[in-house]
This record gives structure tokens, C-alpha cells and sequence, in this order.
């Protein structure tokens, strides 16, 4: 006979799915004490986005490679998701130059191969661990084109900085035709009807030549330091 739920109208319990998912927790901390231990040292940090699409032939591909290197010889640490694409391209560019390279690579049905070029390697199973580790240390985002995960990177940081629930830091998105729709839809939908704020459009800059990107990066902080402030560093331990 099926066990009962202890509560009318519930399905039935399945105690071994029931302890699973109980232990499921200890694998999601340990993802989150491997990323704070190894991650804590690296900054700053930039957090590069992009297609996993892109061969190194593609003009894409070669633009995120000059910005990775032109950060990392900036004195930047280079996060990326560490596989094929953009992602390569950010963490070639990092690793050719002067600090760290870091891949935050992540578990797929359909695997993902993390790229050769990684200083820092992590392998996530879940997303959202994955994702607080792309947050917690950047001291900016860079977004390159891409797809439906880039958007939801770039939704995620453009929230987090609305809310407060994470410090303000440069969001570039990198090569205007690219993203110039959805600035412009952006504001006509989202601003014109009140979803947002106009001063929420600050938040992004669009940029398109490497040393911009450093140098937009540079001003952003010139007079307060990139270490976080007690306030900043209260508000990413809840993050």
C-alpha cells in the first residue's frame, strides 16, 4: 500500500526521493565553500558573457579575446563560464595575460567541455550557485552577444543592482548593433509604461573598443577603490 501525505490532498511521499533531496543540500554547500574559498582571493574581478557559438574566427570571439587580455593586463582577474565560444575567448585573453584566468564551468545533459585555458577552474551542477559566484566578486560585468543565457546573466546583475541587493558595479554590454533593439525596446516598453525607472537605464553602458571598456571600468572607481566599502561588503554577504 502507498504511503499517505500527512496532509489531505497531497500526492503520496516517496521517503527515498524525500532523502535525496534532504542531502541535495550538503552538494549545494559544498559548491558555495569550494567558490568562496577559491574565488575570495581573486579580485578585482570582471565577469565576461557571451555566446557559446562562436569559433575563433568570429569577429565576436576575437573582440572578447582583446578585451580579456587588455583587462587582465589592467590587473583584472577574467571570470567566464568556462567553455567553448565567448567563453573561451575571455579566458584565452585572461590567460595570455597577467592575472588569473577563471572558468565557473557548469554540468549539462548535453555536456559542456570547459576550454584549455583556465588559471581557476570550478565545476557547478546548479545554476544558481554558479551564478552568485559570477556576483560575489565581480567588480564589473562585460556582456558580449549571445543567447538566452547571456540574457538571463544580464537580467540577473541588472536586478541585483536595482534592488540593492548587490553593490553597483559598470554593466558594458559590448558592440552597439547587437544590442542597440533591445536599448531601445528597453526604454519604449519597459520605461515608457513605468516597469522601470529612467534612471534604471544608467545602469548599462554600450561600448564597443577594448581599451574603452578598461578604461569606463577604471572611472567608475577612480575615487572610491575597488574593494568593497563595510556597507558594499554587508550587502554581498546576504547576496
Amino acid at each position: 500500500m502507498d504511503k499517505k501525505s500527512d496532509h489531505p490532498g497531497m500526492s503520496p511521499i516517496d521517503d527515498s526521493m524525500l532523502t535525496r533531496e534532504s542531502w541535495k543540500i550538503f552538494q549545494i554547500m559544498a559548491e558555495f565553500v569550494e567558490g568562496f574559498e577559491r574565488l575570495a582571493r581573486i579580485h578585482p574581478s570582471v565577469s565576461i558573457f557571451g555566446s557559446a557559438r562562436t569559433g575563433p574566427d568570429h569577429p565576436y570571439y576575437q573582440r572578447t579575446e582583446a578585451i580579456a587580455r587588455a583587462l587582465s593586463d589592467a590587473g583584472f582577474s577574467v571570470v567566464s563560464g568556462g567553455g567553448p565560444g565567448i567563453m573561451e575567448a575571455a579566458n584565452k585573453g585572461a590567460f595570455e595575460g597577467k592575472s588569473p584566468s577563471v572558468g565557473l564551468n557548469i554540468q549539462l545533459p548535453h555536456e559542456q567541455s570547459g576550454n584549455a585555458y583556465q588559471d581557476i577552474r570550478l565545476s557547478f551542477r546548479h545554476f544558481f550557485s554558479r551564478k552568485v559566484m559570477f556576483v560575489k566578486y565581480a567588480a564589473a560585468y562585460v556582456v558580449m552577444p549571445g543567447g538566452f543565457g547571456t540574457l538571463d546573466e544580464l537580467a540577473e546583475i541588472l536586478t541585483l543592482v536595482q534592488t540593492g541587493k548587490t553593490r553597483r558595479i559598470p554593466i558594458i554590454l559590448v558592440h552597439r548593433p547587437f544590442w542597440e533593439g533591445l536599448i531601445e525596446w528597453l526604454r519604449a516598453s519597459l520605461q515608457e509604461e513605468g516597469m522601470i525607472n529612467p534612471e534604471d537605464m544608467n545602469l548599462i553602458q554600450i561600448i564597443d573598443e577594448p581599451d574603452e571598456v578598461v578604461a569606463a571600468i577604471f572611472r567608475h572607481y577612480e575615487t572610491k577603490g575597488f574593494e568593497p566599502s563595510a556597507e558594499e561588503a554587508e550587502i554581498l554577504l546576504d547576496l
